[in-house]
């Protein structure tokens, strides 16, 4: 069901870039290992910043080029697999940290659904929208993946990066620019294909002391690549039902920035034309939750997605899940 709301400004934050080079003999990795294997060139790293710092710089900045004031916001939502604190939630945080935060009440809450988060939030944020209660709405995906790295790991070593961005969403009767659909679907058979085991109550921390091993990121590449090969074409089949329209159809896709080989499965299983998958892997690494919005703002922002261009985000994420949403920017 078509609803009246378009992405009205970005804001975003980038910590301290780290090239390849840097990081490979930091390590011992042989040069070039990064590029060849994972496709990333450069990517960006915390020093000081937390979650909360990243979060609410870019979402000050998305609301200064919106022209708005966190007042004028009717929800915060933080949409991101990682956090400062088990509590209180991440979007409280951010929000604290804001220009306004302490003077403005607007609510703030978290949705996470790993890297689909942004997506997840972006559905449910069309479907509040009323034009009453719900005018303004700010999604904010700050990612730090950095610290929760194995080096010796160095598939995940090479490949994540941090980022924060905020997007700001908003009400508009003209129907221009308007939100298509959007859409996810679990697959549990790949729940523990990407994980952190420990830290939760699981393998609580004071039962498990740190180890490198329990207590970082860890994904099995190879059988996530299958399930994706194996359950997209299905998922696509289904989104794009009764939708009005065809993936051929579309401007623009922005997919999760999984990996070289993740990013490759939509040129492999569909014939599309040049230039319409869009990719910032090589320039930001995979930025978890942030990587579908970054990606999506930097194509905006060199004129490689204009306003009318029908548009599809979509990925997968830990859990094993993929989703998607459909609209016209």
């Amino acid at each position: 069901m078509i609803k009246p709301i378009k992405i009205s400004a970005f804001g975003s934050y980038l910590p301290e870039k780290v090239s390849s080079s840097d990081l490979e003999m930091k390590y011992g990795l042989p040069l070039g290992w990064s590029e060849k294997y994972s496709g990333v060139k450069s990517r960006h790293h915390v020093t000081f910043e937390s979650n909360g710092y990243m979060g609410a710089k870019a979402a000050d900045q998305a609301l200064e080029n919106a022209g708005l004031n966190l007042s004028d916001v009717s929800l915060l939502i933080s949409a991101s697999g990682t956090y400062d604190y088990p509590i209180p939630n991440q979007a409280s945080v951010i929000k604290a940290q804001m220009k306004d935060g302490i003077s403005a009440n607007t609510p703030a809450i978290d949705i996470d659904s790993t890297c689909l988060s942004f997506v997840t939030a972006f559905e449910i944020a069309a479907n509040l929208f009323d034009n009453k209660n719900y005018k303004h709405i700010l999604i904010v995906c700050s990612e730090i993946s950095s610290k929760a790295i194995n080096p010796s790991n160095w598939e995940t070593l090479t490949l994540f990066g941090d980022a924060a961005v905020a997007v700001l969403v908003s009400y508009d009767e003209s129907l221009k620019s308007h939100y298509i659909k959007g859409g996810q679907k679990t697959y549990s058979e790949g729940v523990h294909e990407a994980m952190i085991e420990g830290g939760g109550n699981k393998n609580f921390f004071k039962e498990y002391s740190y180890s490198p091993e329990l207590h970082s990121f860890k994904m099995n590449g190879r059988q996530l690549l299958r399930l994706a090969h194996q359950k997209i074409p299905d998922f696509m089949a289904w989104f794009f039902k009764d939708s009005g329209y065809l993936l051929s159809d579309l401007d623009a896709i922005i997919p999760h920035q999984a990996s070289k080989t993740g990013n490759a499965v939509f040129s492999q299983l569909y014939d599309l034309e040049p230039g319409v998958i869009k990719s910032n892997l090589a320039d930001r690494g995979n930025c978890i939750a942030a990587s579908i919005p970054l990606a999506l703002m930097e194509a905006i922002a060199i004129g490689e997605i204009k306003r009318g261009d029908v548009c599809l985000i979509s990925g997968t994420s830990a859990g094993f899940s993929i989703g998607g949403v459909l609209f016209k920017y």
